[in-house]
């Protein structure tokens, strides 16, 4: 599945996940991955990326178009994942726009 076709998902768009500015989207981001931490190896070492090398990456790209997928186990062992598309959308600019910025 390509994240730009997330933008098809009419019934899904929301006043309150959509931004037209990059440190709102940021907010979000974050705010998403601390409420659902990854989980943490038994010998110490890191899983996954740290959470300021995901924002570090995020910030250079989501400002050119590109869409941010974080995804991790979390301690409970489900599988979570959060997307900012960007829209319009670089790689399926003929989707229009679900909820396109006033």
């Amino acid at each position: 599945m390509m994240t730009g076709h997330w933008l098809l998902r009419r019934s899904q768009t929301a006043a309150d996940r959509t931004w037209t500015d990059v440190g709102d989207a940021m907010t979000w981001l974050k705010t998403t991955y601390e409420s659902n931490p990854p989980f943490k190896r038994d010998d110490g070492k890191q899983a996954y990326a740290a959470l300021d090398t995901k924002i570090v990456y995020a910030m250079d790209v989501l400002p050119r178009g590109v869409d941010v997928t974080w995804a991790h186990y979390t301690e409970s062992s489900s599988l979570t994942s959060f997307t900012v598309v960007c829209c319009p959308n670089q790689f399926h600019p003929e989707i229009a726009c679900p909820m396109p910025p006033n």
